[in-house]
């Protein structure tokens, strides 16, 4: 079993997802429970939103900069899972055999 910590980041992480895609929960949630590389991408995004939120503490000559890469970071980290999710809906078609 992970630790506390560890089931509060992937708690967030879902919830993260879950928020940017609303209406791919339940495709979020079925993806998140089977695949370890998606998880790794939620937390990721949810580490990313935080620091960004974080930014608005940040000395004033830092902050903007610092907005600017994190924003860019969220933005790149959702496209991302949006990608995952689109190949994760594609289903493999068979062709049937030549006669």
């Amino acid at each position: 079993m992970g630790s506390q910590r560890e089931s509060a980041t992937g708690k967030s992480g879902l919830q993260a997802a879950t928020r940017r895609f609303p209406k791919r929960g339940s495709q979020i949630e079925a993806l998140f429970e089977r695949d370890e590389n998606f998880r790794g991408l939620c937390d990721d995004l949810a580490a990313a939103e935080q620091a960004l939120w974080a930014t608005e503490h940040l000395p004033e000559n830092n902050r903007m900069t610092r907005r600017l890469e994190y924003e860019e970071l969220v933005a790149e980290l959702a496209d991302e899972i949006n990608r995952v999710l689109d190949r994760a809906n594609v289903l493999p078609m068979s062709r049937s055999p030549k006669h």
